[in-house]
C-alpha cells in the first residue's frame, strides 16, 4: 500500500491545524487554518501565536505541560478569534510532534462545524435507511396499486357525476404513488456507468429536445455551447438522465410561468477534484444549466443533493440526489449557486482518453 506524502495529508486535513516551535512561534499552518482564522500563512508563520490569535486559555502553561510530559492535552469550549474574525467556540487538541517534544501540533475543532457535520451524517444515515426500506416495499406496493387502479377504471364505466370524479381521483392518485415508487426504485438500482467517449453536446441536444416536447414546453431553452469541447468519458444514457433532471428542476422552478433556461458548455482547466486519498484528477469539461426562477430556499441549500430534500411542494427530493449519484459514479462534480432570479447547476466532467472512439 502506497501512503500519500506527508505534505498531501497536511494540506488535506479538514480541520484547522498549526505547528508551534519551542518559542511558541507558528512554524506552519494548513489551508483549513487560513480559512478558519481568516489570515494567510505568510502573515502568521514565524510570528508568536499569542500576537496574532486570541485564544481564551492558558496556552503557555498548557504548552509547557505537553512538552514536559510528552503527552497530549484536550480542552473544550475555548473561544478563538483574531483581529479579523470574531471569537468562535472550539475544542482544542495539543500534542508533541513525534519524537520532538519542543514542536507542538495544535488541532482546532470548531463546535459549530462538528455539530453541523454530525447533523449531516444523521440526515444521510436516515436517508439511506429510508431508501432501503422503500426499495423493499416498492415492488410489493405497486402490484396491489395496479389492481386498485384497474378496479376503479372498471367501476367508472357505469358511473356519472360526483361518483365518476371519485373514481378518476382514485386512478390519478394511484398513478402518482406508482410514479413515486418508480423513482425510488430508479435511485436504488442505478447500474455502474458504461464509460465510453461521449460527445457532450449530443447528450445535451437529446435532453433538450425531450424537455421541449414535455415538461419544458413553456420554457425557452437557449444553447450557449463551446463547439471545440473534446469528448468526455461517460455513459450517454445516464448523462442524458442527469441533464433531463436538471432541466426539469429548472422548468418546474417557474411554477408554470414562462422563463428561460440557458445551457452553457465551456472548458476550464483550473478545476481539479481532490479525493480523500490525496490524489486528484482534472475535470475541465463544464456544463451549466442556468434558470431565471426564484432561486433555492437557503434552508435547504447545503443539503440539496441529499435524498428526500426538496424545495417544491410535493417534491420527492430524489431527482437531484440521482444527479449527484450518477455524476459521482462518473468521477465528476456537481455544484450549485443560487440567488433569486438566477440559479446555476454546474456539472464538471473529465476528458476521454484520445484513443477512445465516440460512441
Amino acid at each position: 500500500m502506497n501512503l500519500p506524502a506527508p505534505g498531501i495529508i497536511w494540506s488535506s486535513l479538514p480541520i484547522p491545524a498549526l505547528l508551534i516551535d519551542r518559542s511558541d512561534r507558528v512554524i506552519e499552518i494548513n489551508p483549513a487554518s487560513e480559512t478558519f482564522l481568516n489570515i494567510s500563512a505568510k502573515a502568521l508563520k514565524g510570528n508568536s501565536l499569542y500576537d496574532r490569535v486570541a485564544i481564551d486559555a492558558p496556552l503557555e502553561e498548557i504548552f509547557a505541560r505537553v512538552r514536559a510530559n510528552r503527552s497530549a492535552l484536550f480542552m473544550n469550549d475555548v473561544d478563538i478569534g483574531t483581529g479579523e474574525k470574531a471569537p468562535v467556540q472550539c475544542n482544542i487538541s495539543v500534542a508533541p510532534l513525534g519524537e520532538d517534544p519542543d514542536t507542538i501540533l495544535m488541532l482546532i475543532s470548531p463546535r459549530e462545524l462538528a455539530e453541523r457535520l454530525g447533523r449531516a451524517q444523521q440526515v444521510k444515515s436516515a436517508a439511506r435507511s429510508a431508501i432501503g426500506m422503500a426499495e423493499m416495499l416498492a415492488h410489493e406496493i405497486k402490484n396491489p396499486l395496479a389492481g386498485i387502479s384497474g378496479a376503479a377504471q372498471l367501476l367508472s364505466m357505469g358511473l356519472q357525476g360526483e361518483d365518476l370524479e371519485l373514481t378518476d381521483l382514485i386512478v390519478a392518485e394511484t398513478r402518482r404513488i406508482v410514479k413515486l415508487l418508480e423513482q425510488v426504485e430508479q435511485f436504488g438500482n442505478v447500474r455502474p456507468p458504461e464509460l465510453r467517449a461521449v460527445n457532450i453536446h449530443d447528450v445535451l441536444d437529446r435532453a433538450r429536445k425531450s424537455a421541449l416536447v414535455g415538461f419544458a414546453a413553456h420554457m425557452q431553452i437557449v444553447e450557449d455551447y463551446d463547439p471545440s469541447l473534446p469528448s468526455t468519458l461517460g455513459d450517454a444514457d445516464q448523462l442524458t438522465q442527469v441533464f433531463l433532471n436538471l432541466l426539469k428542476n429548472a422548468a418546474e422552478a417557474t411554477k408554470g410561468a414562462k422563463g428561460t433556461i440557458r445551457i452553457h458548455s465551456f472548458y476550464d482547466l483550473s478545476l481539479r477534484l481532490r479525493r480523500k486519498d490525496g490524489t486528484g484528477s482534472a475535470l475541465p469539461l463544464q456544463v451549466e444549466i442556468i434558470d431565471d426562477g426564484p432561486g433555492i430556499p437557503p434552508a435547504i441549500a447545503t443539503e440539496l443533493f441529499e435524498p428526500f430534500v426538496s424545495g417544491r411542494e410535493n417534491g420527492t427530493g430524489l431527482g437531484l440526489a440521482l444527479v449527484s449519484k450518477i455524476i459521482s459514479d462518473h468521477g465528476g462534480w456537481v455544484s450549485v449557486d443560487s440567488v433569486p432570479g438566477r440559479t446555476v447547476f454546474r456539472i464538471s466532467l473529465p476528458v476521454a482518453p484520445k484513443n477512445l472512439e465516440i460512441s
